[in-house]
């Protein structure tokens, strides 16, 4: 930003009057380099927030994870930033972490995996979770690398889903609130789909995607 600047002459540089065909500008008042300097200050706030705000509700979010269900692959306290802006142009995938209001009380905020798709039915039983869909009308078995070594899935259910319903579970399967519990999961209650973690730097990265044998 330039700045203003003036500089001391002594009398002997000083020329007269009669000499200088022109006045010399009168230096420009406190008041009047105050105004102009909160003018700037105004403008690059203005532009700054003009940028900031799209940004911030309509494309990425930041979330901060709490508690210990999708161990090991998010921590508690862990700063996400969520893409808002990709499920507007295409449907949410399997395996992708996503962030959504609960449906139970949507003033609250779930992390979640999603495992099964719209139209599927999914039987969780014997620790394994089997999908049946148009592709496989007999069934096949999600292989879950993510999870860690000797974890299963608990519980006896089958679940049909409906036109842009989703089952989502946590990693930790032991320890989290999910499709197990509250049912299927709307689109419309999904907020997005976790990005990237921005803290703890050590841990920071974009995620992506986990393939599935013989599933897309």
């Amino acid at each position: 930003m330039m700045k203003d600047m003036a500089f001391p002459i002594s009398n002997s540089q000083q020329t007269p009057a009669s000499e200088n065909p022109t006045s010399p500008k009168k230096p420009r008042s406190l008041l009047k380099n105050s105004l102009f300097f909160v003018a700037e200050i105004a403008e690059i706030i203005i532009i700054s927030l003009a940028i900031i705000i799209p940004i911030r509700y309509f494309l990425v979010q930041p979330f901060y994870v709490r508690g210990a269900s999708m161990v090991p692959n998010f921590q508690d306290k862990e700063y996400l930033i969520v893409d808002e802006l990709s499920y507007r142009f295409s449907a949410p995938k399997r395996g992708e972490v996503v962030v959504f209001k609960y449906p139970v009380d949507i003033k609250q905020y779930f992390i979640k995996r999603i495992v099964a798709l719209p139209g599927e039915s999914v039987t969780i039983g014997a620790g394994k979770i089997l999908v049946v869909n148009d592709e496989y009308p007999g069934g096949i078995f999600l292989d879950e690398e993510y999870l860690e070594e000797g974890v299963s899935t608990y519980g006896e259910i089958t679940i049909n889903l409906g036109e842009d319903e989703y089952v989502v579970l946590g990693d930790n399967r032991k320890s989290s609130l999910d499709s197990r519990n509250f049912g299927t999961l709307s689109r419309e209650l999904i907020v997005g789909k976790v990005w990237l973690r921005g803290w703890p730097i050590d841990r920071a990265g974009v995620f992506e995607k986990p393939a599935y044998a013989g599933l897309e």
